[in-house]
């Protein structure tokens, strides 16, 4: 009896060729992935065996800080970085409370969103010769500071391990950290952060919250 390929063979080299055709077509696509591919590898593996050098906490929420702290309590070696916390006063009082000697503390206020809190930071970490921070930020708000942090940090070689702060609050929408990852990537190509633009897109609005004889500030 004959075989089915016998009886096809028009069939059965069509299929081969069709085969054949879409492995062509997807080589190209398969090399261009595998740089990227080879690259956040390669950052992962660094990431895990290289110690940080410095913490960068996020403002926005006053238990960042409090948090923040406590975790320098328990890693002397090294700096703090506050990005555009809450009140300075504040902030001094609370590592002071926790014992942490104010050279190690650093206060900027040049950050206004999320996005600055890297941008403003990055090249000073640079030239300071730091490699790679712990990253303190709320954990409802860590997925978007990890997107911005990849690219922002990432762009100068510096690498993060993110140390979220429990909130009990549910995680930011995604679309925020598809906005501000593109807001990233336009910073890295232009030196500009549309921080303009956000605001026009940002429908949301943060609640305000006051720590009791300092100042309000904004929750990002």
């Amino acid at each position: 009896m004959r075989s089915r390929e016998a009886i096809y063979p028009r069939a059965q080299r069509a299929k081969r060729s069709k085969k054949s055709q879409s492995r062509r077509k997807s080589f190209p696509w398969l090399m261009l992935l595998l740089p990227a591919v080879l690259w956040l590898g390669y950052r992962e593996i660094k990431s895990h065996f290289e110690r940080p050098q410095a913490v960068l906490v996020l403002g926005g929420a006053p238990e960042r800080e409090v948090f923040a702290a406590q975790f320098a309590r328990e890693h002397p070696q090294v700096s703090v970085w506050i990005s555009s916390g809450s009140n300075p006063e504040y902030t001094e009082w609370v590592f002071a409370e926790a014992g942490i000697d104010p050279d190690r503390v650093i206060i900027d206020r040049e950050a206004v969103d999320t996005v600055t809190n890297f941008t403003t930071l990055v090249d000073k970490f640079k030239a300071e010769g730091i490699e790679s921070v712990y990253l303190i930020t709320s954990d409802y708000h860590m997925r978007r500071a990890s997107v911005i942090g990849e690219i922002v940090l990432g762009s100068r070689g510096i690498d993060f391990k993110p140390i979220s702060v429990p909130s009990g609050r549910s995680p930011e929408p995604i679309d925020k950290a598809l906005r501000d990852g593109a807001r990233a990537v336009l910073w890295v190509a232009t030196g500009r952060t549309g921080s303009r633009l956000s605001h026009l897109l940002d429908t949301s609005h943060a609640p305000e919250q006051a720590i009791q004889g300092f100042p309000h500030f904004k929750e990002r």
